[in-house]
């Protein structure tokens, strides 16, 4: 193992020990910065942490994206660097995702053979969809005047370092559901006298499904899943009221709009029927992702001058990335990079064992520099 890899290793053990929750990257975001300023980057830090590095009189500015936060999850590992904050893990490979962004900056700082700004995006709270919407809130957009942005994910299950995306949708839009119903409780002997808030959230969770069976096109892709069904009964009171929650999943907007006006007729006369109450919130925090041609491109383009593997044209994938806030803003592209497919690293995103693959660290920085080349040419690079 080469210096620069055991010094990345080193690194992203050290984050995947300290693991911190969405909007809470205290310590993670000074390390960050730290590293930043080390390696002679101007450094803004804000809601998340902005390095920004210029070399030539190049006007062109790309943004390259890592996301800091971690999962409420407790680690089952038995590696040697184990969370130590309990309860808490780096489950999804943020770790590596930033380590991977520090090592390109490193490499970029060291040998800035390119021709314009790059703008190192170290952002907050993906995993709830807020953090991206959350910087630019904040003003990261008119500040950092950026032309394209891009942003990687390991991929478990998927051989080391193979690199794959696609133009259009890649990742589904994630909405969450309520539904609060309100009827009569009462004894369980004599269910008659009331309204049975089981009863009436049962229907309306079997005729919900029927919106991806019936209502869309086969194909969709769309998802609707309730996850919790709560209520007032107990062993021998019906309930007077309930909550349903759920999940829906999308790939394209018109498709969630209409699910949200679907679902909201099925409520409405599940309720009437029943002669209750019931009321529904829905509520997007993630967005479609949607990648755009150019950028997709110059990835697949990047990938092979890195002597990568690159697939073009994957399947989109059924869950939901908050950088689909940045590609909303100017066009962008969300890839993957295989995290290996065997042992932890083959394990799911989010299971309580799975790891980052730390042989994936020097090809994502190695890759992001080209990348960075690739976009902001030198005269002696230009095709």
């Amino acid at each position: 193992m080469c210096e620069f890899h055991k010094n990345l290793t080193e690194m992203r053990h050290a984050f995947h020990r300290d693991p911190e929750l969405g909007f809470q990257e205290i310590r993670t975001k000074a390390v960050v910065a730290r590293r930043l300023r080390d390696l002679g980057l101007e450094v803004h830090e804000g809601v998340g942490v902005v390095g920004v590095l210029r070399a030539g009189g190049g006007n062109r500015a790309i943004g390259l994206r890592a996301d800091m936060d971690a999962l409420p999850i407790t680690e089952i590992s038995e590696h040697d660097y184990v969370s130590a904050n309990s309860g808490v893990m780096h489950a999804c490979g943020h770790d590596g995702h930033m380590t991977m962004l520090l090592g390109a900056a490193e490499t970029l700082a060291k040998d800035p053979d390119f021709d314009g700004t790059v703008v190192f995006i170290f952002q907050p709270n993906e995993e709830h969809g807020l953090g991206a919407r959350a910087m630019i809130d904040e003003g990261f957009l008119e500040r950092f005047a950026i032309d394209e942005v891009y942003a990687i994910h390991n991929l478990p299950g998927a051989p080391l370092g193979q690199l794959s995306t696609r133009v259009g949708q890649i990742c589904a839009s994630e909405s969450l559901f309520e539904i609060e119903i309100k009827g009569q409780g009462g004894h369980a002997s004599m269910p008659h006298v009331g309204v049975d808030a089981i009863t009436v959230g049962s229907e309306m969770v079997q005729a919900l499904q029927t919106i991806i069976s019936r209502k869309l096109a086969p194909g969709a892709g769309a998802v609707v899943s309730v996850t919790e069904f709560l209520t007032d009964g107990q062993r021998n009171v019906l309930p007077g009221h309930a909550t349903l929650k759920g999940d829906v999943r999308a790939r394209v907007p018109k498709d969630r709009l209409d699910i949200e006006r679907f679902m909201r007729q099925i409520v409405e006369g599940v309720a009437v029927a029943h002669g209750v109450k019931a009321k529904m919130s829905f509520v997007t925090e993630f967005i479609e992702t949607i990648n755009a041609q150019g950028p997709v491109d110059a990835v697949v383009r990047s990938a092979h001058a890195a002597g990568l593997e690159a697939i073009g044209d994957r399947p989109s994938m059924s869950f939901s990335e908050d950088f689909a806030h940045f590609c909303e803003a100017v066009p962008g592209c969300f890839l993957l990079l295989g995290n290996g497919e065997t042992g932890p690293h083959g394990q799911p995103l989010h299971a309580a064992d799975y790891d980052f693959n730390d042989a994936l660290l020097p090809i994502g920085a190695a890759f992001w520099a080209e990348l960075v080349r690739d976009r902001l040419p030198t005269r002696e690079t230009m095709p």
